[in-house]
C-alpha cells in the first residue's frame, strides 16, 4: 500500500503571547515573555506565584454563549484555534466529504471544574453538583466539540502522552492520512490547568520555578535554570494528503515528513537520553533525512536541570559533532510549558520558522552550563534559511515523540 505525503495547510494558535498566529510569532521572534504573576486565583498561600496565562480570551468571540457556558476553558481554546486553522487553510467543509475528515486533539483534564464541583458537593450536597460536569471535564471533549463544530465524521480521537501529547496528536493524524484513513485531519493540542491544585503539587515536588521576576523565570539550558513554568493555550494544524491539498488548490505551508516515537522504560519521572535519541533517529529515518541535513532543532527545552541536560546528550548521540553546528532553541523560554499543547504549538513555530527564515531565540540565556554546550540561539532571534526542522517533545514518564518538518517542494 502506497503512503501519502502529508502536508500542512493551516495553523491556529491561542497562546500566552497572543490570540492570533501573527501575535504569537511576533512575540516569539521578538523575544517577548508571556510569563507573569498568576491572576486567575489568589496565590498567597502558594510557593509558586507565576505562570504563562492566556490573557484577554473571550470565548464569545469564537462560539455562542450557550456553548461557552457548557465547555471548559481547554475546549474553548481548541475551538478557537481550530477555527483559526480551518480559516488559514481556506477549508470549505461544504465541499468536502465529511467521512474523510478527522480530528485528533491532545488535551488535559479540567481540574478547575472538578475542584469547583467538589466544593459544591462538600458544602451544598450531591443534588447541587452540575449534571454537565462529566461532559465538561472529559479530555476527549475538545476533539468532540471540534468535530461537532465542523460536522466531520472521520476518525475522532484524543491523545495523552504527557508533555509529548501535542506532537503525538499530530503524529497520530499523520498516520491516519499516510495510511489512507482520512484525507484531512484537524490536529493539535490544548491545555488549561493553571489552577491551585496542580500548581501546589508541582511546586511541592520542586518542578516549577519559584523565580520572583516572572520574565526571567524560564531559562532553558542556562546554568541557573530552576524549574519550568506552567502555561496554557492551544495549537491546531490542518494536515492533508498531498493529493487532496493540491487537488483543491490549497496553499501548502510545509510538509510533515516523518515522526518518531519511543518509550524510555526507565523511570516514571527521570528522562533517558538513549531513548530520546531513538525517537529522533526514528523520525529522521521515517522522513528519509540524513542527520546532517537538519537545519534547526525546536527543543523540548523545559528549563529543568535534568531535562535540558538529557536532551542535550540525546542530540549529541544522534548528530555527533554536527550537533554543534545546529541551532537549537526553546520556545518555552517565552510561553512556558503548555503541557498537552506544547508539542503542537512548537510544531507550528517550526512551520513559521521554515516560512520566515527566522529562528526564535532562547531568552534568559546568560550563564553557559558545561552540560549544555550547544548553540541555543541565545536571547536574539536569528535570520537563517531553514529547510528541515526537528521538533522534540518528551513526556514525563518516558513517552517521546519527535517530528520532522520540511520546506514544501512539490
Amino acid at each position: 500500500m502506497s503512503q501519502s505525503r502529508v502536508v500542512i495547510t493551516g495553523v491556529g494558535a491561542i497562546t500566552p503571547l497572543g490570540l492570533t498566529i501573527d501575535k504569537f510569532w511576533q512575540g516569539l521572534t521578538g523575544g517577548k515573555s508571556g510569563i507573569g504573576l498568576i491572576t486567575r486565583f489568589d496565590t498567597t498561600s502558594l510557593s509558586v506565584k507565576i505562570a504563562a496565562e492566556v490573557n484577554d480570551f473571550d470565548p464569545a468571540n469564537y462560539m455562542e454563549l450557550k456553548l461557552a457556558d457548557r465547555t471548559a476553558r481547554f475546549t474553548q481554546f481548541a475551538i478557537a484555534a481550530a477555527k483559526m486553522a480551518a480559516e488559514s487553510a481556506r477549508l470549505d467543509f461544504s465541499r468536502e466529504t465529511s467521512e474523510r475528515i478527522g480530528v485528533t486533539i491532545a488535551s488535559c483534564v479540567d481540574v478547575e471544574s472538578i475542584s469547583q464541583e467538589l466544593e459544591v458537593l462538600k458544602n451544598r450536597g450531591p443534588k447541587r453538583v452540575s449534571p454537565l460536569l462529566i461532559s465538561r471535564i472529559g479530555p476527549h471533549m475538545a476533539a468532540v466539540h471540534v468535530g461537532l463544530m465542523f460536522g466531520v465524521k472521520g476518525p475522532n480521537t484524543s491523545v495523552n502522552t504527557a508533555c509529548a501529547s501535542g506532537a503525538d496528536a499530530l503524529a497520530t493524524a499523520f498516520d491516519h492520512i499516510r495510511w489512507g484513513h482520512a484525507d484531512v485531519m484537524i490536529a493539535g493540542g490544548t491545555e488549561s490547568a493553571i489552577t491551585p491544585l496542580p500548581i501546589a503539587a508541582l511546586g511541592n515536588v520542586g518542578a516549577l520555578s519559584r523565580e520572583t521576576n516572572p520574565v526571567r523565570a524560564c531559562r532553558p539550558f542556562d546554568l541557573n535554570r530552576n524549574g519550568f513554568v506552567y502555561g496554557e493555550g492551544a495549537g491546531i494544524m490542518v494536515l492533508e494528503s498531498y493529493e487532496h491539498a493540491t487537488g483543491r488548490g490549497a496553499t501548502i505551508l510545509a510538509e510533515l515528513g516523518g515522526v518518531g516515537r519511543s518509550f524510555d522504560a526507565y523511570n516514571e519521572a527521570a528522562p533517558n537520553p538513549d531513548t530520546q535519541a531513538m525517537a529522533m533517529s526514528i523520525a529522521l529515518r521515517d522522513a528519509r533525512v540524513d542527520p546532517d541535513k537538519i537545519d534547526y532543532i525546536n527543543a523540548h527545552g523545559t528549563s529543568t536541570k535534568l531535562n535540558d541536560a538529557t536532551e542535550t546528550k540525546a542530540i549529541k548521540i544522534v548528530f555527533g559533532n554536527h550537533a554543534y553546528k545546529i541551532p537549537v532553541s526553546s520556545n518555552k523560554s517565552m510561553m512556558g510549558h503548555i503541557i498537552s499543547a506544547a508539542g503542537a504549538i512548537e510544531a507550528i513555530a517550526s512551520v513559521l520558522t521554515i516560512n520566515s527564515g527566522t529562528i526564535p531565540p532562547t531568552i534568559n540565556y546568560e550563564t553557559p552550563d558545561p552540560e549544555c554546550d550547544l548553540d541555543y540561539v541565545p536571547n536574539i532571534a536569528r535570520k537563517s534559511r531553514v529547510d528541515i526542522c526537528l521538533s522534540n517533545s518528551f513526556g514525563m514518564g518516558g513517552q517521546n515523540c519527535c517530528l520532522v518538518l520540511k520546506r514544501f517542494n512539490g
